[in-house]
């Protein structure tokens, strides 16, 4: 069975990152998918995390595949994540087919205060700018059901839509675009300015809240959907995989042999 257009943008993506940042797969895969609505494996959970020849700023990456054809979802989304202590953004990118519409979010989620670090901001996201506003101008593209809680807690270059199957394939080029940029900044040295104008940030603890909050199923409804189609104690392995940095050195209970 050839890959959907979602499963093939999603995994193309994922594979760049683990290729340039020399990641290592923990477990393949860390956590294979089931649901009530359905007698095959519906998803997996991959996790990755650093090999002796990585280099750069990436510390984990954690990649969800969530396809379910008797409710017609088709869920990918991969989001590869930066050293507590690195201004560097973490990239996400999400791709879906969901009842007969495509819908995509792809964004480098800012370590620090935008608004008032506008050096960084001209570091971190500032190029991603022509990208952005090309994509905007569309045909093909409408509005999602994000609210402004969520929109707070992601970049101003967020590009979040859905999508026409033509806008969606064309998709490669801007995803190309925002990760060769993130890729210049997590193998490249972070500049001197952009150092001293975040140091009034403890980037770490930043991360983890602003992570809570993007994760929080109280914030994003999408976490209890998650628990109706696996279950609340799958939904909860899923999401502290995104919670933090740690790498697991032990599969979950429910995958091991």
């Amino acid at each position: 069975m050839s890959e959907s257009l979602p499963g093939g943008l999603c995994n193309r993506t994922l594979d760049t990152i683990v290729e340039r940042n020399r990641m290592v797969e923990v477990g393949e895969p860390y956590l294979t998918l089931h649901s009530a609505m359905s007698p095959d494996p519906v998803g997996a959970v991959r996790v990755f995390g650093p090999g002796p020849e990585t280099t750069g700023a990436v510390e984990k990456v954690v990649y969800v595949a969530l396809a379910v054809p008797a409710i017609g979802l088709d869920s990918h989304m991969v989001f590869a994540f930066t050293r507590g202590n690195s201004p560097v953004p973490h990239f996400t990118l999400d791709s879906v087919h969901a009842q007969g519409t495509y819908a995509f979010h792809l964004d480098l989620i800012q370590r620090a205060e935008l608004a008032t670090h506008l050096t960084y901001l001209d570091w971190s996201h500032a190029p991603l700018s022509p990208t952005y506003d090309d994509v905007e101008t569309w045909e093909g593209l409408s509005g999602t059901t994000l609210g402004p809680r969520q929109f707070a807690m992601m970049s101003p270059w967020m590009l979040v839509h859905r999508a026409d199957e033509a806008s969606f394939i064309a998709m490669d080029g801007p995803v190309g675009a925002y990760l060769d940029h993130w890729s210049s900044l997590v193998l490249g040295e972070v500049p001197a300015d952009v150092l001293a104008d975040v140091a009034d940030t403890d980037l770490a603890a930043r991360d983890q809240r602003n992570r809570a909050n993007i994760f929080s199923p109280e914030v994003d409804p999408i976490w209890g959907q998650v628990a109706q189609l696996l279950n609340p104690e799958t939904m909860e392995v899923m999401r502290r995989q995104l919670l933090d940095n740690t790498i697991p050195t032990e599969l979950p209970d429910s995958v091991r042999a």
